[in-house]
């Protein structure tokens, strides 16, 4: 071969020698700079072959050298190719078994050196080249590439991002849109979907901004084209496309930060347009709907699937479980659909489908499940709620998940439980994804919406009729309007079910959290007396007292569950305080229960709040002697009856939160710290409460330091509630109080006359005055 540009002929074995050994730092100085070799064929092949026998390269950079010469537009050497790629494949896919067994742990170059020194000549660029080639070249001079070679072009790059660094290949890749929305369009041929579907996840995994749906060509007909399991595998990818992007700092995670983004962000961002596009498909919930609710086949025992799952865990980890599965089911398809020698396809997809364990035929359609489900979530909480919701409705979602509820998604008890937080993605065992993203679902279904009592059958439904009936209040209008025809069939609904699993979960299981906040969402909105006595007839309240009190519980997530829990189900109900009292019947237990409360009131607020207002709310009530004996008898509102328990309340709400920390989970000590305020000002005490703060401070010789924290949270207070954009219902639900009534109390606070009694300003010393400052700045 003639030397290339970059290399003046060679005039001596001695220079020979060192012009080899310069080949790597030559090579990625040229890539770097664009002066010098920038690609393998610009190196001889006399040097390659030299080099390539001290530094063991396996004759990798040769192969890419005959890879590009076979590959050019003018060659026809793309079967050549094909042949090329058969000799790097072994050596690339060694490499990238051994990363996924070993775990990724300790992940260098070094120890991937196959897979390393094929990037480093420029085979993954020259693979992209020859995949898109297609669509660059003029339309009568298109070169037809067969689906093998696609699939093993596409698998090479697979196990290159695999070994390669995220910050390397991956990255490389992601930063091309022209590559990654081409990739799409080779998911409408099934033999290479499954190769397609697994790079474009990693490649969406590290890039930096999100692809818009909409660029993707002919995505109406692209997600027409899928079968169920390509549609179930391709909610992976939109998994990514859909939900907001998580900058993982945590500063940005406080409400400032949210707000100021806001600002900067003009209109919806790409992940609710994204939501848009989807929705826009025809037939697109439709099908996630079916897939969500489709029932499974099952020949083995419970002890049998058990088994099985062990082994298969102890080597596989869950993407691979999947594409197996995926290829399996793939070439089966394939198989049995070919003309030629029909019964030995039959045959070898006999041979497939018994090499495969039922147990893993079930894992197969779980984990199908948990990406659809997520999917579904997702578009739920996002802005076109409604719609979706409706479209949940009429597809029956809620009653084909309860007819699925006991023979697979609730089908025993996981030894294994990881904790998660309420925006995180499980990335655990299937069957314990499945069981979370069931519950976030019905969390997010039922929160704040009338079809929440679709999770009832039609004998639930008539007994909330009759709870309304007995108490003499109008029985619920969304109850009335609950369309019979959509809701759960079978001896028991969806809430019920849950219920029961509920109570059955073992004391240190971590579904607590997740059982806890779906069962509070069917109580959040307007306060239902019917809904709370449905709940508690079954005994729920009595549960959550026995997980807090007798096995006091440890966990802040699930304490604070069961307290949000309990809050929601107490709140104005004179019957469930009353049963409280009757289980919580020794000063020891209800001094279990205060030191609970009080070890974090950040998790607890919520509760307080409801305990301050249902006080408020029964000492209203016409029959004061009645209410003061419950009162009295109550050791629980008796304790909150108690002036000075209520402003050792409100100081450490006031006292843990400051504007720069204050996040979507803490800011409810703010507003349970206003209703406290809101409920004195009813009974012209305000200026008593406020007189009390400042003597507090100056009790802890900190004067001024509680007011103008509270002065500045309240700034923000408004800042955030009174955004034009922001929803003022859930204050106004959680309290039964007017959010007129919460902005009047707001504006009295902040008066800026000294003289004025309700003002916080009229407390603070002039010397101690500190309330003008920019809290944004901080």
């Amino acid at each position: 071969m003639a030397a290339a540009a970059g290399y003046p002929e060679i005039l001596g074995a001695a220079s020979r020698s060192r012009r080899a050994q310069n080949i790597v730092p030559r090579l990625q100085h040229g890539r770097y700079t664009g002066c010098g070799p920038t690609r393998v064929s610009q190196i001889p092949d006399s040097l390659l072959r030299e080099r390539d026998k001290t530094a063991k390269w396996n004759g990798i950079p040769h192969l890419v050298q005959k890879l590009y010469s076979n590959s050019q537009p003018n060659n026809d050497g793309l079967l050549l190719c094909h042949g090329i790629l058969k000799e790097i494949a072994p050596l690339l896919s060694m490499e990238a078994m051994a990363f996924v067994t070993e775990d990724g742990k300790g992940a260098q170059e070094s120890k991937f050196p196959n897979t390393h020194v094929f990037d480093l000549f420029g085979g993954v660029d020259l693979l992209v080249e020859i995949l898109m080639r297609p669509t660059l070249a003029p339309q009568k001079k298109k070169q037809k590439m067969s689906e093998d070679l696609i699939k093993d072009c596409l698998s090479i790059l697979y196990n290159t991002c695999i070994c390669v660094s995220t910050d390397g290949v991956t990255k490389r890749l992601s930063e091309r849109n022209d590559f990654v929305l081409f990739l799409f369009t080779l998911m409408t041929n099934k033999k290479t979907f499954l190769q397609t579907a697994t790079l474009i996840e990693d490649i969406l995994g590290v890039k930096k901004e999100m692809i818009q749906l909409e660029d993707i060509p002919n995505l109406a007909n692209l997600v027409a084209s899928f079968d169920q399991q390509q549609l179930a595998n391709f909610c992976r990818i939109l998994s990514v496309t859909i939900s907001e992007l998580d900058t993982g700092n945590d500063d940005k995670h406080t409400l400032l930060a949210k707000n100021a983004q806001q600002k900067k962000s003009a209109g919806p961002s790409l992940a609710e347009i994204n939501q848009v596009t989807l929705l826009n498909i025809p037939g697109f919930i439709e099908r996630l709907c079916k897939l969500a609710t489709r029932k499974v086949s099952e020949t083995t025992g419970t002890s049998n699937f058990l088994q099985e799952l062990e082994e298969w865990y102890a080597w596989l980890d869950h993407a691979l479980v999947l594409d197996t599965l995926m290829h399996i089911a793939t070439e089966e398809a394939d198989q049995s659909s070919s003309t030629e020698s029909a019964d030995e396809s039959v045959l070898a997809a006999s041979q497939l489908r018994s090499r495969l364990p039922q147990s893993m035929k079930i894992m197969h359609e779980i984990m199908y499940k948990v990406e659809v489900l997520y999917v579904l979530c997702v578009l739920l909480m996002g802005r076109q709620r409604n719609q979706v919701h409706k479209m949940l409705a009429d597809f029956r979602l809620i009653p084909g998940l309860n007819n699925l509820f006991d023979k697979l998604i609730w089908r025993k008890h996981s030894t294994n439980h990881v904790l998660h937080g309420q925006n995180q993605i499980c990335d655990c065992s299937p069957e314990i994804s499945l069981k979370i993203q069931f519950l976030r679902l019905l969390q997010s279904f039922s929160d704040h919406h009338e079809n929440r009592y679709l999770l009832l059958n039609s004998q639930e439904l008539n007994e909330l009729g009759a709870i309304s009936l007995k108490a003499n209040i109008p029985e619920v209008e969304a109850v009335v309007n609950t369309d019979r025809a959509l809701i759960c069939d079978g001896k028991k609904g969806l809430l019920t079910r849950l219920l029961q699993v509920m109570k059955r979960e073992p004391a240190e299981s971590s579904f607590r959290f997740w059982q806890a906040r779906a069962v509070e969402s069917f109580l959040r909105g307007v306060t239902s007396y019917a809904d709370q006595m449905f709940l508690l007839k079954r005994g729920l309240l009595e549960h959550i007292l026995f997980c807090i009190i007798d096995s006091e519980c440890k966990s802040r997530d699930v304490l604070q569950s069961y307290f949000d829990l309990l809050g929601e189900l107490m709140k104005f109900n004179i019957d469930a305080f009353k049963r409280f009292n009757k289980y919580v019947n020794t000063d020891e237990k209800f001094q279990i229960f205060l030191n609970q409360i009080n070890s974090s009131l950040v998790d607890s607020n919520m509760l307080v709040r409801c305990i301050v207002l249902s006080l408020d709310r029964f000492e209203s009530q016409t029959d004061a002697v009645k209410v003061a004996e419950v009162i009295s008898q109550c050791c629980l509102l008796s304790y909150v009856s108690r002036v000075e328990n209520r402003l050792s309340f409100l100081f450490r709400l006031i006292n843990i939160i400051q504007v720069q920390t204050l996040t979507q989970e803490n800011v409810s000590c703010l507003n349970t710290s206003l209703v406290i305020l809101m409920l004195a000002r009813r009974k012209g005490k305000l200026p008593f409460y406020l007189n009390a703060l400042q003597e507090k401070e100056l009790c802890e010789k900190y004067p001024g330091f509680l007011l103008n924290n509270f002065h500045s949270l309240l700034r923000f207070w408004q800042e955030h509630y009174l955004n034009k954009d922001k929803d003022s219902t859930c204050l106004e639900n959680s309290s039964c109080i007017s959010f007129s009534y919460w902005k009047e109390t707001v504006s009295l606070l902040l008066c800026p006359d000294r003289t004025a009694p309700c003002a916080i300003i009229s407390y603070i010393d002039e010397v101690y005055m500190n309330i003008d400052k920019d809290f944004s700045e901080d």
